[in-house]
Parts: structure tokens; C-alpha cells; sequence
């Protein structure tokens, strides 16, 4: 039995994610804003030490393995604050409480929406660890209708670029914790019901990210498949990857160009 702490675990990906390794015999701890043993807010600094304090005492001081699911997708500066910031937060504060199990794994979550049209100046900001910068910027943008769904985008670009520097340094690869994140297509979760409860807004979702694979749309489990995995024993070499599982976006969209 290996021990998992799961953010977001309230719902969506996360509640998918927490049940598919529960029923695997794992233990699984649970944080979001409400709901799960661990209550907190990872908008604010003081929710991300809340939450690393709580996970070292549920835990014992050890984990095996930590899933960062916790998101938001509204044109908002929070969005920034915790797709970001929260997220990164979540990945470093509990990467010490990883380093007492023998198959450490840690996991995010990022978006294809990582490949949609950003604001260069936001990821620039959030890379450089400028939080209320970076929140300033993200105010701008929600007030220029043409540009706030930037926020969302430029969140998870820059999060999968953290990603993709982080996992091969000493903190991570040199310490023998993979670190490695996915990418979700359009998924069924209450967090995606505000612009799926229209036709319009399904219509407008599938047309900006085309699905030849099972259709436009997947059920949360389609994602806790792979996050499972990819915090498992199994996954000994995936090193700062972002995998996709989005029906084929990425491969429509990117085609030849990484290659």
C-alpha cells in the first residue's frame, strides 16, 4: 500500500483520481477547499502552508507519491494565483515529505488549453516567481474582453514549462523523483460545466479543441488513469513530460512542429 496525497480530491479529476486509487488498496489523502480531510485554499500563501503542515502530520512525515490536481478555469487573477502559484506550491512544499519513500512520484495537472494563444508578459511573470506582479497582469487582462481567457492559457503554459525545467534538476531527477504532469482535453467535471451547460458553449469547446479520438468530451477516470500511473511504482523513467490525454489535440495541433 503506498500513501497519496491528492489536491482538488473533492470533486472532478481529483474525486475520480482519489477513487480509482482507494479501490487499487492505496491510502489516499485528500485536500481542497472543503470536503476532505485536509481543508485549505491554495490561492493564498497561508493555504499553501496550511497545506503542507496538515499533510505532514496526516501523513506521518512521508508520502509516496503526490497528484496536484486543484484548478480553476474562470478569466480571473485567482485563477493565476492557483493554477500557478498553488500549484507549484503544492509540488515543492510536499517534495520533502517524498524523499522517505522508496518510489517517490510527483504529478500535476496541466491543460491543452498549455497550447492555446497566451500572454507572453503573464507566463514571464509567473515563471519568474512574481506572484503580485503576476496577479497586477492578470487584472489587466480580465478587463480586456479580446484577452481574459489568456489567464486560463498563460496558467498552464507556464506551469508546464515549470514542469518541463524542473523535473530534470537535482531537486527532482537528482533525488529520484520523477516529476512529470498531464494534459486533459474537454473533460465532464463540475469545473467545466459553466461553458458546457449551453450549446453554444459546447459547440464553441469542441471547435477550438478537436477530438478524433472517442469524441470531444471524456470522463474524469479517462485522467486518473494516467495520473494513476504516472505516480505509481511503474513510472520509474518519464521525466518532465506532458501527457496528453486529449483524443489527439495535441497531435492535430502541434503535428510535425516538435520534431
Amino acid at each position: 500500500m503506498r500513501t497519496y496525497l491528492v489536491t482538488g480530491a473533492a470533486s472532478g479529476i481529483g474525486k475520480a483520481t482519489r477513487e480509482l486509487l482507494e479501490q487499487r488498496g492505496h491510502r489516499v489523502i485528500g485536500a481542497d477547499l472543503r470536503g476532505t480531510e485536509i481543508e485549505c485554499d491554495l490561492s493564498s500563501p497561508a493555504g499553501r502552508k496550511a497545506l503542507v503542515d496538515q499533510a505532514r502530520d496526516s501523513s506521518g512525515g512521508r508520502l509516496d507519491a503526490v497528484i496536484a490536481v486543484a484548478g480553476m478555469v474562470q478569466p480571473v487573477p485567482t485563477t493565476v494565483a492557483v493554477n500557478y502559484f498553488g500549484m507549484v506550491s503544492t509540488l515543492e512544499g510536499l517534495r520533502p515529505l517524498l524523499e522517505g519513500s522508496p518510489a517517490p512520484r510527483a504529478v500535476g495537472v496541466s491543460s491543452t488549453n498549455s497550447l492555446q494563444p497566451d500572454d507572453p508578459l503573464l507566463v514571464q511573470l509567473m515563471l519568474a516567481g512574481k506572484e503580485g506582479a503576476a496577479l497586477e497582469r492578470a487584472a489587466e487582462l480580465q478587463d480586456d474582453p479580446k484577452r481574459a481567457h489568456m489567464i486560463y492559457s498563460s496558467s498552464k503554459q507556464a506551469f508546464s514549462r515549470w514542469v518541463r525545467r524542473s523535473a530534470p534538476r537535482q531537486d527532482w531527477a537528482g533525488r529520484s523523483i520523477p516529476l512529470n504532469a498531464t494534459a486533459p482535453g474537454v473533460v465532464e467535471t463540475p469545473m467545466s460545466s459553466a461553458f458546457l451547460s449551453t450549446e453554444e458553449g459546447r459547440q464553441r469547446a469542441f471547435a477550438a479543441t478537436p477530438t478524433p479520438l472517442n469524441g470531444p468530451m471524456s470522463k474524469p477516470i479517462s485522467q486518473a488513469w494516467a495520473l494513476a500511473w504516472l505516480a505509481s511504482e511503474e513510472n520509474t523513467h518519464l521525466c518532465g513530460q506532458i501527457l496528453f490525454v486529449d483524443g489527439g489535440f495535441d497531435a492535430i495541433t502541434r503535428a510535425d512542429s516538435v520534431w
